[in-house]
């Protein structure tokens, strides 16, 4: 039976960003016969070092514990493919859309939210650290790969969509991803995170402002993925049982649709089938949701969403709420179980180390990422977040060997 789509598909709505009207690049360049420059951008994305480093950056468990479990680099390629589901039935840019998720994780250190946990704390004197803020500084910076300029001289699009991935980061009264405040709700230029105000053109984002229909879709997917695979890497853990998930009322129906549809199936089939439902109704609620904001806001151009109060792209009320309780499910049961408190300790501990380290020593650097000793300390420490950040879990674990000259005991 031939699917049959409620709206145009990609790109033609009115509100979808447009290859042709693009606010272009900071360094101009010829554009490409074959390829439009979001789907350049993608590409990019995708040939980048740091995209590459995402196969073997945690999510949740470290890379060694089992070769299944989810890393930033599957889960970026999941969050991709549900923002192609969700952009092409709303008639956006699709490779936009694309581009964004792939590339939003690109700014996370080593060990999970731990790692960007114990940078923050060493970079508190020296301005912090931000992951969202270092993806933008990793993609007009870091990425030396081109002969005409650092960094991956990305579109004026998805350089917004990247900055605002978790909403506006100035002004009063806008509500952020998933209908939530921004994280950066009120903040003033001088509070933005460092990485954000290194940037020369921060100012041309409009910070102020909401991000594209594009952008808004990606950071949404991002959700839907985070939590639904967690929830089959908790399961496949043994973190705890589908019948503990039932606290949560939307597992509980999603559960017990499958029991009867399937009855007593084998448990890894039941714990798939019962997660791809979860994303399912995550994302037709999605789809639907976003239809009806659309319909009142009637954008006739992107700028019209950008000016818009709030997202156009959100959870109904009812699945808002059963998303932040599947949130509070993990947090208790998966975030801080005992297991995986364990390792992390033992992650902060390592990245804490080199930090020290590498500031004691900066002799201890690889000679490339060597300032000279004129560096102010605030420089070099930059430096060292820079040069952390961007290590793989197993090369942040093998230059702790090689540093300290003892193996981490990850419990």
């Amino acid at each position: 039976m031939v699917e049959k789509f409620r709206t145009p598909a990609d790109g033609t709505a009115p509100y979808a960003a447009k290859p042709e009207t693009s606010r272009g690049r900071q360094v101009n360049e010829p554009l490409s016969p074959t390829r439009s420059p979001y789907q350049r951008d993608r590409d990019r994305i995708i040939h980048s070092s740091a995209f590459r480093r995402l196969k073997h950056k945690t999510q949740v468990f470290v890379f060694h514990e089992d070769d299944h479990y989810r890393t930033r680099l599957t889960h970026s390629l999941e969050v991709a493919q549900i923002a192609r589901s969700i952009i092409r039935v709303l008639g956006g840019n699709e490779d936009l859309a694309e581009a964004l998720a792939l590339a939003h994780d690109l700014g996370h250190p080593p060990f999970g939210h731990v790692g960007e946990r114990v940078l923050s704390a060493a970079m508190s004197d020296h301005e912090g650290f931000d992951h969202n803020a270092q993806t933008l500084r990793i993609v007009t910076l870091l990425e030396r790969r081109y002969a005409n300029f650092d960094g991956l001289n990305l579109t004026w699009e998805t350089l917004e969509g990247l900055a605002k991935h978790n909403g506006p980061l100035l002004g009063a009264g806008r509500q952020g991803r998933a209908g939530e405040f921004s994280s950066g709700f009120g903040l003033q230029e001088k509070d933005l995170p460092f990485a954000i105000r290194a940037y020369p053109h921060y100012r041309q984002l409009e910070l102020d402002s909401q991000c594209g229909l594009e952008a808004q879709v990606a950071a949404l997917a991002d959700d839907i993925a985070y939590n639904n695979h967690d929830i089959d890497d908790g399961l496949r853990a043994g973190l705890f049982t589908l019948d503990q998930l039932c606290e949560v009322p939307l597992v509980a129906d999603t559960v017990k649709s499958v029991f009867n549809a399937y009855g007593g199936i084998e448990p890894q089939r039941r714990t798939h089938e019962s997660v791809r439902r979860l994303v399912t109704a995550m994302v037709e609620d999605a789809i639907n949701e976003t239809m009806l904001r659309l319909s009142k806001l009637d954008p006739d151009q992107p700028s019209d969403i950008r000016r818009a109060e709030k997202p156009v792209v959100a959870f109904s009320a009812e699945m808002a709420k059963s998303n932040r309780d599947m949130k509070t499910f993990l947090f208790s049961h998966m975030y801080r179980a005992d297991r995986v408190n364990q390792t992390m300790k033992e992650a902060a501990n390592i990245v804490n180390m080199l930090f020290g380290r590498y500031m004691s020593e900066p002799t201890a650097l690889p000679v490339e990422w060597q300032h000279g000793k004129s560096a102010s300390q605030s420089s070099q420490a930059r430096n060292i977040a820079d040069f952390i950040a961007g290590m793989t879990d197993r090369f942040a674990i093998g230059e702790y060997v090689r540093l300290f000259g003892v193996q981490p005991d990850f419990g």
